[in-house]
């Protein structure tokens, strides 16, 4: 969760109120968001174990109450003071929720694309025009602060959007959004602001100055692409290098009357959010409070051509509704629908309306709240109104008893049965690439009955996994620096995915299934084959598996009495041994003779169905992975035994 960090004595000012510490926590309590922690500028440097300040620094700082709040991460519109002192001041009734609107209709400033270049770095922007704005020190640094709030969380540091803003009144339009070659970008930047630079030369001095250390972090976005992208006014004036730094001729100072914005992005729907939080929360501070200027947005392809065109920023009011009924259930309370209507006012979801007989509610979504996005989030936000500390405690009215499903049972079960026989479990990844799933195995590829990613990160996860060996094999491929000497042991319990048209989760085809499986391998001197072979009998046993009097028979122990007589076994449960039958799947995954088939009998059915194999890898297998020793593997179907 991002943290705001405001003094307390600004903070009450603002809201025009006064609480004490326990007042105020319990009030963001109930507002949904969290006092994190109370310090101040000299607590934390006394704290820090990073920055080191002599005392006398130290004494300089101040002693002024800090507030760190907690906010939500897709609250956007309380990541400063400005936004966080209007919505607790609405929550509380002392302010109405404001009215955003467009100072005029035509677009004060047009701002032109290039589109051909831009695209191939930073295809778009939205631009705005603050006019008439009123900045003192305190404003002037919670606009610098929100800025970095932005670019932190929802820019996701810069890569998704990247905020310019500029003194209007240094510069002159129409600007232009183009990309170009980083030598043929000549300005003064803000930092270091006392030579010019042309844009390569400057990523270069980010790069390695200490000075610029701050800046460094976003060198990549641009650094290794031919084109840089740029913003210029009319008269071929930088204004800035999105995402890396503006330009000092149009920076911002406490003189600044008109502040334009512009924010350039790979993602056109987080830019235009960030637009508008930015201009929500300091349109307040203009001469006409809550307005802004448009700005007209033309792209153009190469022959200058507009092929597309907006006016931003949106400032976009929505409607989204949600049942009456679903919010009370949701929340756990019963009241009217008029009530839950006035509710919508102190969290800004208002004016809000019912339909179809009372029994739906409409809000009305302002464009600070880009966080609504489904009725859930209208339910939470009216639980908030009405007050969690509210919310009467009740008995359920069903009488229900939990339990483990058996599946999951089972698996922990056999988890603490196998740890205790020197195996290590471990937990791999659940997506692999269709090399390991099957070639590496020397496994026949069965695309069909694999789960395809249609746009994979990498090669190396191309497919949801149709066996667990793979993830084993390549924990041993990783860890060759262990000791081998007495046996690396190896298993996990997890679920594969295979393609299912047939199969049906509530009443949904979903056209895959999961199945739960059990995977083991050994590794060591030896091939292992006898560890592998007891550890199936053993997992077997546990299960309360008897086997069949046929493979009884062929163990080297000839007066099995005893142990038959204690042996606790499930009626009509059996299970063989039988060697691999040619033409099996995994045939060629192990050394040819040295495979064998689990087979299971059920209650009530004559019929052998293979509950999974084992044998010892095929050396080209353990090439493949890259695994020095033999080793056996085993993989069972867990769902089969239940």
């Amino acid at each position: 969760m991002p943290t705001v960090a405001v003094e307390k004595d600004k903070l009450f000012a603002h809201m025009g109120r006064k609480y004490t510490d326990e007042e105020f926590d319990e009030l963001c309590f109930e507002f949904g968001i969290e006092l994190d922690e109370i310090t101040s500028e000299r607590e934390e440097a006394q704290k820090s174990s990073t920055v080191k300040l002599s005392d006398k620094q130290i004494a300089e700082l101040s002693d002024k109450i800090v507030y760190k709040i907690d906010v939500p991460a897709n609250r956007y519109d309380l990541l400063c003071i400005e936004g966080l002192c209007r919505s607790l001041s609405i929550f509380l009734g002392d302010q109405n929720p404001p009215e955003f609107k467009l100072a005029q209709e035509e677009p004060a400033a047009t701002m032109k694309v290039k589109k051909p270049n831009t695209d191939t770095i930073r295809p778009f922007v939205v631009s705005a025009i603050l006019k008439d704005i009123t900045f003192t020190q305190d404003r002037y640094n919670s606009f610098i602060d929100l800025q970095d709030q932005l670019h932190r969380n929802l820019c996701r540091q810069r890569t998704l959007v990247a905020i310019g803003t500029h003194d209007m009144d240094t510069i002159e339009g129409p600007f232009v959004y183009d990309a170009r070659p980083g030598s043929e970008i000549e300005f003064v930047p803000l930092t270091p602001n006392d030579r010019s630079f042309n844009a390569k030369d400057l990523l270069n001095f980010y790069e390695t100055d200490v000075s610029a250390k701050h800046l460094k972090p976003y060198v990549p976005i641009i650094k290794d692409s031919p084109l840089f992208p740029v913003i210029f006014d009319s008269k071929d004036r930088v204004l800035s290098l999105p995402p890396m730094i503006n330009g000092d001729h149009s920076k911002i100072t406490l003189d600044t009357k008109n502040v334009f914005i512009e924010c350039t992005a790979t993602d056109l729907t987080k830019a235009n959010i960030v637009l508008d939080t930015m201009v929500a929360m300091f349109s307040e501070y203009c001469a006409a409070p809550f307005t802004v200027l448009p700005v007209k947005v033309d792209y153009e392809d190469a022959s200058g051509k507009v092929v597309d065109s907006y006016v931003t920023p949106k400032l976009f009011t929505r409607k989204e509704q949600a049942k009456v009924d679903f919010c009370n259930s949701l929340i756990g309370i019963n009241i009217s629908a008029s009530e839950m209507q006035a509710l919508c006012n102190k969290v800004q979801l208002g004016p809000a309306r019912l339909l179809e007989n009372d029994t739906m509610l409409e809000v009305t979504v302002p464009p600070t709240r880009s966080d609504i996005l489904h009725p859930v989030d209208i339910a939470e936000d009216i639980g908030i109104a009405f007050g969690y500390n509210n919310i009467v405690k009740r008995v359920p009215t069903t009488n229900t008893v939990g339990g483990e499903f058996p599946l999951n049972q089972l698996g922990d079960l056999l988890r603490e049965e196998i740890g205790r026989a020197g195996y290590t479990e471990v937990l791999t990844h659940g997506l692999c690439s269709i090399h390991d799933n099957f070639d590496a195995l020397q496994c026949p590829q069965r695309l069909e009955k694999a789960v395809s990613l249609s746009n994979p990160a990498n090669i190396e996860y191309q497919v949801v996994r149709t066996t667990l060996l793979p993830g084993l094999l390549k924990t041993l491929q990783h860890n060759k620096s262990a000791s081998f000497s007495n046996g690396f042991k190896l298993f996990e319990i997890s679920d594969v995915v295979e393609v299912d048209l047939e199969h049906v989760v509530t009443e949904t085809r979903v056209g895959a299934k999961n199945i739960r499986k059990l995977a083991a391998v050994y590794a060591g001197p030896t091939s292992g084959f006898e560890i592998i072979h007891g550890l199936v009998d053993r997992i077997m046993t546990l299960t309360e598996v008897a086997p069949e009097a046929s493979y009884v028979a062929t163990s080297t122990k000839k007066d099995q009495t005893e142990e038959s007589r204690y042996r606790v076994s499930k009626e009509g449960w059996f299970y063989t041994i039988a060697p691999m039958s040619g033409g099996a799947y995994e045939e060629n995954m192990y050394f040819p003779g040295r495979a064998a088939e689990v087979m299971l009998t059920k209650p009530g059915s004559s019929e052998k169905i293979r509950l999974g194999t084992f044998g010892i890898l095929h050396p080209a297998v353990l090439k493949n992975f890259d695994i020095n020793y033999p080793s056996s593997v085993m993989e069972l179907d867990l769902e089969l035994l239940l």
